[in-house]
């Protein structure tokens, strides 16, 4: 999940945080990359937002398996073990005395090329790996009265166009949605599947609640969303009906609840959809039930006195 209007704010501890550019951490008016890279250059690339928490990496052999998923798609080798690049992320971290509360975007562009040229027949070394550890927290406010989305016209591909299950740096579809969403004073954009059911956001994943019953997208025109995958784990839980369908934007409208998820924030109610105002118009009973048992899931995964930066 992008963090956008959904953060707190800027946090001042941010202006003295190194980054980690091709093997080594700078501080960060010096975390540059050429002008010949290929994520300047194309958006040739792959990315993950993390969350370290408790002094640990939420939930990282997902995100690193995704990583190293989209890079295999795309022929692209990341030149470090997920051992390694695991390893790197944490002492990142170490080197910023960073221990909770801290959300990580990892990228991984194709690297250098000789010429601004397409083909990575072009590319010459290793790929380019940045590593942007940040102090951020969710909007208190968002996460208690939630968000406006707005529909728009730009549609989540198939994967025969640009696989959608790629974490890619080229993200201009979603750019769009997003600057349409926000021209039509919404928080965020929701997006449509090539036949006009639910597929997503443009940052994050999208749900319903309808007579107790959770519902998210089929899956095939979205990312395979970690927070996503745990919060049906969740439902499974703690018994709360939960499917992964295909649904028009009338079931969205008359929905009793509804809220998105992502790795940055969690579970956010949504309030309202295209001017309609969903259920109560905030955070409903089942979303704050999910909301509970995400919390929990996370102090599991990532328990406090196990510290490992």
């Amino acid at each position: 999940m992008e963090t956008g209007s959904h953060a707190h704010g800027a946090d001042p501890r941010n202006e003295t945080v190194k980054i980690y550019v091709r093997g080594k951490i700078v501080p960060r008016a010096e975390a540059t990359v050429s002008v010949f890279d290929s994520g300047f250059l194309l958006g040739d690339g792959v990315w993950e937002g993390i969350r370290l928490h408790n002094g640990r990496l939420a939930f990282i052999d997902r995100h690193l398996a995704r990583l190293y998923e989209g890079a295999k798609a795309i022929d692209m080798d990341i030149g470090m073990s997920p051992d390694a690049l695991h390893s790197a992320i944490l002492e990142t971290c170490r080197v910023n005395d960073m221990v909770t509360g801290v959300h990580i975007r990892l990228v991984v562009s194709r690297g250098m090329k000789t010429t601004p040229f397409q083909s990575p027949r072009a590319n010459i070394g290793p790929a380019t790996i940045v590593i942007i550890p940040e102090y951020k927290s969710p909007n208190p406010d968002v996460l208690k009265t939630g968000l406006r989305l707005h529909t728009v016209h730009i549609h989540r591909g198939a994967p025969d166009v640009q696989d959608p299950s790629w974490n890619s740096l080229s993200k201009l579809n979603c750019i769009a949605a997003c600057i349409q969403a926000e021209k039509a004073g919404a928080d965020e954009a929701l997006m449509l599947d090539p036949q006009g059911f639910v597929a997503t956001c443009n940052s994050t994943h999208f749900f319903i609640v309808r007579d107790g019953e959770v519902w998210t997208s089929s899956g095939q025109y979205c990312l395979a969303g970690i927070t996503r995958g745990n919060v049906l784990r969740v439902a499974t839980e703690l018994g709360i009906p939960a499917r992964e369908t295909t649904f028009p934007l009338t079931k969205v409208y008359s929905s009793d609840e509804a809220f998105v998820t992502g790795t940055f924030a969690g579970l956010i109610p949504v309030r309202e959809v295209d001017g309609r105002k969903i259920g109560s118009g905030g955070l409903g009973p089942v979303t704050q039930r999910l909301r509970q048992g995400y919390y929990a899931l996370i102090e599991r995964e990532c328990p406090s006195g196990e510290i490992s930066v």
